[in-house]
Parts: C-alpha cells; sequence; structure tokens
C-alpha cells in the first residue's frame, strides 16, 4: 500500500514537469558528458567547486529565459526582433546556429562512436542512421507524444549517479574541493572552465525553454488578452517547480559524471580521453566483478550517450529553428504540422545534416565535444546580456520583470563568463 502511494506521488510530480527537465536534461547531452568527463580525467577532483557555482547561475538564467516566453507568448528571438536592433539579432541567431550545428556534429559522432561499441558497423553508417532517425521522429511524432518521448529519455542519464557510489570515490576530498576552490591560470585549465561554462549554460537552452513554455501554452489552450497569455499563479508555481527541478537534476547528474571520470580514470593516470571506449572506462565500477566488465561498461555508456544523444539533438536542432524562424517572422512550432511550417522544419532537418557533414573533416568526436562547449561558452556572453535586458524591462514583463536576488545571479553569471572567456584569450 506504502509502495502503491509512493509510487502514485511519483506519478503525480512527474505530471508536474516538461519543459523544465527536459532543457536541464537536454544539457547533459554528448557534448556535456564529454566535457565533464574530461574535466575529470584531466583535473581530478579540482575543479567540483565549480559545479556548486554553476547551479543557481543556471537555474536564474533559465527561469528567466522561461518567463520571457510564458508572459510574452513569444520566443526569445521575437522578443529581440520586436523591441531591440534586428542587426544585433540577425548576429546572435547565425552564431547560434553555427555553434548548435557544431554541437550537433559532435554530438553525432560521439553517438556512432558509441554505437560502434555495441555492433561494429562503419562509422559513416551509424552518423547516416541517426541523423535520418532523429529528423524523422521529430518530423513525424506529434508534439505531445514527442515532449513525453523526450521526458522519459531523460532516465538514461541516472546510470552516471548509480556509478559514482560503486567507484570508490573518497568523499572528504570532493567535499573539500566542493568547498575551496582550486583555481589555476593554465591555458588548459581555464579552456575547460570556459568549456564547463558553456555546456552548463548553454546558449541553445536560452531559446528552446522559452520557446516550449510558449508551445505548452498552445497546448493548453491559454486565453489571450492584448495578445499576451493569461497566466495564473499556479502555471508560474509549476513552471518555476519544473526549472529548478530539470537544472537540480542537470546538475547533480553532471557533477557525478565528473567525480566518477576523476575517481576511475584520473587517478589510473588517464587524463586525456581521445575515444569512445576510453570514456566508457568511467563505467566499470557499475559493474565490477562481473565477467567481462569492460565489455559490460562499453554497452552502458553507448546507451547513455545514445539517448542523451536522441534527446539533446533535437533540442539543438529545434532552438536553431526557433531562433530562425522568429527572426524571420516565419511559422514556427513542433506543435504545427511540417506543411503549415515548413521553415521551421527545413531548419532543422539543414542544421541536423550540416552537422552530419562536421564529422567528416577529421575532427576527433570526443575533442569535438569540448570544442563545441567552448563556442557555447563564448557565445553565451551577448545572449545572457540580452536576457538581463528583457528579463527587466517593464515594458515587456509587465510586473513579473526579474526580482533583485535573480538579476544579481544574473549579472554574476554575465561577469563570470565574460571573464572566463577574456581569459583564455589572453592566456592562449
Amino acid at each position: 500500500m506504502a509502495a502503491k502511494f509512493s509510487l502514485n506521488r511519483i506519478k503525480k510530480f512527474m505530471s508536474k514537469l516538461g519543459p523544465g527537465l527536459v532543457t536541464g536534461a537536454a544539457d547533459d547531452d554528448p557534448s556535456g558528458i564529454g566535457t565533464y568527463s574530461q574535466a575529470g580525467a584531466g583535473f581530478g577532483f579540482s575543479l567540483s567547486w565549480l559545479m556548486l557555482i554553476m547551479l543557481p547561475m543556471m537555474i536564474v538564467i533559465q527561469e528567466i529565459s522561461g518567463r520571457i516566453g510564458i508572459v510574452t507568448g513569444k520566443g526569445l528571438a521575437s522578443i529581440a526582433r520586436d523591441h531591440y536592433n534586428r542587426w544585433v539579432l540577425y548576429f546572435v541567431v547565425f552564431f547560434l546556429v553555427f555553434a548548435n550545428t557544431v554541437n550537433i556534429g559532435a554530438d553525432i559522432g560521439a553517438m556512432a562512436a558509441s554505437a560502434q561499441l555495441l555492433i561494429p558497423l562503419p562509422y559513416v553508417w551509424w552518423t547516416l542512421f541517426f541523423v535520418i532517425a532523429i529528423v524523422l521522429l521529430e518530423v513525424i511524432i506529434p508534439y505531445k507524444v514527442y515532449a513525453k518521448v523526450l521526458k522519459w529519455l531523460c532516465i538514461s542519464l541516472l546510470a552516471y549517479i548509480i556509478t559514482a557510489f560503486l567507484a570508490h570515490i573518497p568523499w572528504t576530498e570532493v567535499l573539500k574541493s566542493l568547498l575551496v576552490p582550486k583555481i589555476e591560470f593554465k591555458p588548459e585549465y581555464v579552456l575547460i572552465v570556459v568549456a564547463l561554462l558553456g555546456t552548463t549554460i548553454s546558449p541553445y537552452l536560452f531559446f528552446w525553454e522559452p520557446s516550449q513554455e510558449v508551445e505548452e501554452e498552445i497546448a493548453h489552450h491559454l486565453k489571450k488578452v492584448d495578445g499576451r497569455p493569461v497566466v495564473s499563479e499556479n502555471w508560474f508555481k509549476r513552471f518555476r517547480t519544473d526549472n529548478f527541478s530539470g537544472m537540480l537534476f542537470s546538475q547533480v547528474v553532471a557533477f557525478f559524471i565528473m567525480i566518477t571520470a576523476a575517481a576511475t580514470l584520473h587517478q589510473n593516470g588517464v587524463t586525456n580521453i581521445s575515444t569512445a571506449s576510453q570514456a566508457a572506462e568511467a563505467l566499470v565500477p557499475l559493474v565490477h566483478g562481473f565477467p567481462h566488465a569492460g565489455k559490460i561498461a562499453e554497452v552502458l555508456f553507448a546507451f547513455g550517450i545514445i539517448g542523451t544523444g536522441l534527446l539533446s539533438i533535437p533540442v539543438l536542432a529545434g532552438s536553431a529553428a526557433y531562433g530562425v524562424s522568429e527572426a524571420l517572422e516565419i511559422n514556427e512550432g513542433l506543435s504545427k504540422k511540417v506543411k503549415r511550417a515548413r521553415g521551421f522544419y527545413g531548419v532543422i532537418a539543414g542544421a541536423t545534416f550540416m552537422g552530419l557533414l562536421i564529422n567528416f573533416v577529421g575532427i576527433d568526436p570526443i575533442k569535438a565535444l569540448v570544442y563545441a562547449a567552448v563556442i557555447n561558452g563564448v557565445l553565451a556572453v551577448p545572449l545572457i546580456y540580452m536576457i538581463i535586458r528583457v528579463g527587466s524591462d517593464k515594458k515587456i514583463m509587465g510586473d513579473r520583470v526579474t526580482g533583485l536576488t535573480s538579476n544579481l545571479i544574473a549579472i554574476f553569471t554575465l561577469v563570470a563568463m565574460a571573464a572566463a572567456s577574456t581569459a583564455m584569450v589572453f592566456i592562449h
């Protein structure tokens, strides 16, 4: 009876989650897994403190972004188009599409390399398979069904949390690294800091979450007054719970990925991850004691990368499509059929297939994941500035402007990411 009651409570809580959970989970995409694993392998537990600091930064930036969509009934690019210089918007959207395409390419490469651990088919075949499958799923499946599929794909990330508790992690050392920052002014250290910031506080999430909140309003047929949705306090309460839960889940998983890689790879002298099978070694503790533990770890790693890739690539392509469609004022939205939003779905397909081509220019898939995160870290700076301005503009947000505490955290995020990006340029 108690188990049934608990299960019902879990189901009820999960029913309240949606765009926030998917956004947070999509942040732990193959690029994120690769970057967090590389950080743990290269620097051990010494970067744990950054995970603790990034959590409130991520929660606040995504909450402001999502609230903009809820209050206005428009995506971020639409707001920028209506209220700011269009050339600035076009510049931002161009680099958003560029960064997302690179990220998609890196994710596809990681998925293909991981799939080869399961079935040793040619790399090219796997990349083509994943690209075609993802585009067809995003175009064919109705939004309500697709949103549920994305939400349940988040489960694939739980393997990393389980692994950490089986990896004999020195928790005292981890706690010390969480509370006592260790900062090094070395090129490789600053580069990985920018990559961690970029893969955690990612530009594509700024566009995705507000657009998905708008999709939710459309799906629930919210009434509009003067072109703006009428949103109840319960709706905002649901949004805050969803956003907080999604970002917390994202960072908890990211933290465990990093410390697991630190405990398994770094402590065994592996400081640079160059292949998917090498990254899979971080999961060996999960199957320690079983015959052929290494092979089982590879299978778990492959399913984790493929699951998160299936979740994140549609988010990457979708956020690019929302940005382009809103900037050019053409129909957009996953809730619309293809014939009513051809340009929107065209961007999704185009960005995904362009990402495919990146895999044939000779870049290592695991390294590409980290470089994609660095690009996101640099691009996030001007976008966060725009989000802060929009969130604080009473003409746009009315009485839902960003509060003082959230504004201070957002400004700190802007300064921190700008400083890290600048330091990366000068130290290199």
